[in-house]
């Protein structure tokens, strides 16, 4: 009974404060206005004196403005919310990627990881993930370029590409030619410098866009954008072969997200936009945010109108989608097809986002080895990572039956999947993706002709408005910013400043009470419980101590850390980095994290401090063949 209601309490509690979570670009808001009211003349009246209108999405009626600066902002805000020709009024969300990190100690050379033999370099072989869902199977299943060329495009809206990464270089079959994945636009590579040939409003587009400066020049600054696009490349070839096969997907990189893996929802539109105008099948999205942006849904319909499939991440934070939702994953447009992260155990990932009603599908997202900037690889974990390989895979598998529209490819992957007992209630389908059975499947599936339902969006609750003021500043619920902004004795007008007064202390109670009788319940829990499960490993540890490195025996390790001997005394509580070896001394890995030490077992312990998710998904690996201590 303690255990339920403390569950209650750290559902109250997220729920009281989730909202104040919410980013946006200050100042920015998405304003669409109503069939009758969209002539130019019309908008240009409606902003005259309130905001400036900065970029346009015609056929979704939507516009993207800056409101003027000064006090008078929040009546101009007002005045637009009240205007009956417009629909909504909301801000520009910050959204952001999906994966859950990996340490620099895994990156690896590209050339050298291949010529190494730490992969396989058979063309046969799939060598980016342990877990078994068919990969290799589905590529003997697969129609040969030489049958028919046709290649689909797969839009990867994220933070750009390195088009000079082995992998994306064009193909030519020798041992350093590429793959030639990257999407190249026809009109503009042999058109004119500096002119928009293909009329399409972007200039030189010649392989892709980057949406935040407004340039080609779509260089990955995060990694992030590089090692999805190498995943959804991956899902039809050996990445690591010598010398590379020719891919049979094409890779539209969309930069939208900056080099701390966040963006705008207005550059995310504007991706998604030009993606679906520009001939991609399938859109790939490895990022989200807990904010509910009409705007954005719209975006999604445009992309269901036209047929597009849309991959959406549910989300790196535990979290069960259907009572916190993800968006764009928890968006049900009939084409938006949501992925959760397993391990190769077909388990949920133990940061992996779930929902038996909002979340489609599962893959494997966990510790994936795929390309990254400055020519190399690197192994990541999240459901950023689970995503792209099942939009290779839906483009893979729209080669085979083209006429399929994303929506009856969205029925196609659901209906293929490998049904797993221990998905049942975490994911809608209760089961995986299965590349061999969803090949074989689509090439079933060549004479079928194009269908889908109509789909009108139904909007979600509209709380968007109180969580900015019009200068900006923090978001918030509305109910509590309005109670801060106006409550008794209040006088604070803007939201922010000021005073702290008896309604912001009463919120900030309320807020933290759950948390306080939560802390009382977790005291009285037994002292030996343990949060993770130990595992026997002896293999030698180097810990770094300031400018001191320590060798020692490591005894047991964990998720949540490890226990070792060392003949030097250590300072309890001190923070050190350790290097770990994997039992079979293939693998390295660098954590951090602080010393603790064991009376009864005579010996030091480290409790990993915020370990990435990447480091600990190769522990997770690690253990699985060792005895439990």
């Amino acid at each position: 009974m303690k255990r339920l209601y403390g569950v209650f309490l750290i559902w109250t509690l997220l729920v009281s404060t989730s909202a104040w979570a919410q980013k946006v670009v200050q100042g920015e808001y998405l304003i669409k206005f109503k069939s009758s009211a969209r002539s130019a003349a019309s908008i240009q009246r409606k902003l005259q004196g309130k905001a400036a209108l900065k970029s346009s999405f015609p056929a979704l009626g939507i516009h993207q403005i800056q409101l003027k600066a000064g006090e008078a902002a929040q009546m101009s805000l007002d005045d637009l919310q009240a205007d009956p020709d417009i629909e909504y009024v909301e801000p520009n969300y910050v959204l952001e990627k999906f994966d859950s990190g990996a340490s620099d100690v895994e990156r690896s050379s590209y050339e050298d990881l291949v010529t190494s033999a730490a992969v396989s370099t058979s063309p046969d072989q799939y060598s980016q993930s342990a877990a078994n869902v068919g990969i290799k199977e589905s590529w003997v299943e697969m129609t040969p370029l030489s049958h028919y060329g046709t290649k689909v495009v797969v839009a990867v809206v994220d933070t750009g590409l390195d088009r000079t990464h082995t992998v994306f270089k064009p193909y030519d079959g020798s041992n350093t030619g590429g793959t030639g994945a990257l999407w190249v636009n026809q009109a503009e590579a042999t058109g004119l410098p500096g002119v928009d040939d293909d009329q399409n409003g972007y200039v030189d587009d010649i392989n892709g866009w980057n949406f935040i400066n407004n340039t080609n020049n779509f260089l990955d600054d995060d990694d992030h954008g590089t090692h999805v696009a190498g995943i959804v490349v991956g899902a039809g070839l050996n990445i690591f072969a010598r010398p590379l096969e020719e891919s049979r997907v094409q890779i539209m990189p969309l930069k939208f997200l900056g080099a701390g893996g966040s963006g705008s929802t207005s550059n995310a539109i504007r991706a998604i936009y030009y993606a679906v105008n520009n001939g991609a099948r399938v859109i790939n999205n490895s990022w989200g945010g807990t904010s509910y942006s009409k705007a954005l849904h719209d975006a999604l319909t445009y992309a269901y109108d036209h047929q597009v499939l849309v991959v959406s991440a549910a989300g790196n934070y535990a979290s069960n989608n259907d009572s916190t939702p993800i968006y764009p994953s928890n968006y049900q447009v009939p084409s938006n097809l949501s992925v959760a992260s397993i391990s190769r155990y077909d388990e949920l990932s133990s940061f992996s986002n779930y929902g038996a009603s909002y979340v489609s599908i599962a893959s494997p997202g966990e510790y994936i080895e795929s390309t990254v900037p400055g020519n190399k690889t690197l192994k990541m974990s999240g459901t950023s990572m689970a995503t792209p390989l099942v939009a290779g895979l839906a483009g893979l598998a729209f080669r085979e039956a083209p006429n399929l529209t994303g929506y009856q490819m969205k029925q196609l992957i659901e209906g293929s999947l490998r049904s797993v007992p221990k998905l049942q209630g975490v994911v809608r389908t209760g089961g995986r993706i299965d590349a061999f059975y969803l090949i074989q499947t689509s090439k079933q599936m060549v004479g079928t002709l194009s269908s889908q339902p109509s789909y009108t969006p139904v909007y979600g609750a509209d709380r968007s408005l109180a969580s900015e003021s019009a200068g900006g500043g923090a978001g918030g619920c509305g109910m509590v910013r309005e109670i801060v902004r106006n409550g008794p004795g209040s006088g604070n007008e803007s939201g922010s400043g000021g005073t702290t007064n008896p309604g912001v202390l009463i919120i900030l109670g309320l807020a933290l009470a759950p948390f306080i009788v939560l802390q009382v319940l977790r005291s009285r829990e037994p002292k030996s419980r343990r949060k993770y499960e130990r595992f026997r490993m002896n293999s030698e540890i180097k810990v770094m101590v300031g400018d001191r490195e320590l060798v020692g025996n490591m005894n047991t390790i964990s998720e949540g850390g490890l226990s070792f001997n060392v003949d030097q005394a250590l300072e309890k509580g001190g923070i050190v980095t350790m290097r770990v070896q994997s039992p079979d001394g293939r693998e390295v890995i660098e954590v951090q994290g602080q010393v603790v030490w064991s009376e009864a077992n005579q010996a030091y312990g480290v409790q990993f401090a915020n370990a990435k998710q990447g480091t600990l998904a190769m522990i997770r690996d690690w253990t699985s063949g060792l005895l439990k201590a």
